[in-house]
């Protein structure tokens, strides 16, 4: 394990965030509020979130919800905080206020297009466990970090090794599964997070 890794066993880890999307210097940005190492994110609170009400009241010009999700990473090293950590409560759900989302003049979420995400962490996926990933024409790859259960609530670690056969992938685009040979460390403290998700808003960032 790396020195650095602060939390370990977070592969499967479920949580929620809402994105809360305003207009500042006539581009969009979204902030992003987690429960990533509060709470599970529980099912029947997250069902009674009205995205509309949120919007309101954070003054946003609107809200996505954002999961449920699973981590398909392992463990989690530093964190900076590259926005004040607010602490918010949405419907009885505690979340923490951890990254911010530049969307520029399209607020849209649109699969296979990439995202710059400040959120300064490093993702650790262990030696010997499988990784998920989506390869570009140009060789860019894009590893899963998280997977969605908002748009398919079967979605889950067990049937990702099949989801290829399902995505509308872009041509020349391909999806892989490679069980890792050594630790795969992605550190985005220096630098905005690369994203982008696939049709079921399943995550993935790119490996360096």
């Amino acid at each position: 394990m790396s020195s650095a890794r602060m939390i370990d066993g977070q592969r499967g880890q479920r949580y929620g965030e809402v994105l809360a999307v305003f207009v500042r210097d006539g581009v969009f940005e979204a902030e992003v509020y987690g429960t990533q190492m509060i709470n599970d994110c529980p099912q029947e609170l997250w069902d009674g979130l009205d995205a509309t009400a949120i919007a309101a009241d954070l003054g946003a010009v609107f809200v996505k919800l954002n999961g449920p999700r699973e981590w398909v990473l392992d463990g989690l090293g530093s964190k900076q905080d590259p926005i004040e950590p607010v602490m918010r409560e949405f419907n009885g759900i505690l979340m923490r206020r951890i990254a911010k989302l530049a969307l520029d003049d399209n607020p849209s979420a649109t699969p296979y297009t990439e995202r710059r995400v400040d959120r300064r962490v490093i993702f650790y996926f262990d030696e010997g466990k499988p990784v998920f990933e989506l390869v570009a024409p140009g060789g860019t790859v894009y590893v899963m970090q998280a997977l969605c259960q908002g748009v398919d609530a079967n979605m889950s670690l067990d049937n990702l090794a099949d989801l290829g056969s399902r995505l509308a992938l872009p041509e020349g685009w391909t999806y892989r599964v490679r069980i890792l040979d050594s630790e795969l460390v992605i550190d985005t403290t220096t630098r905005d997070a690369i994203v982008l998700q696939d049709e079921f808003e399943n995550s993935y960032t790119t490996a360096s």
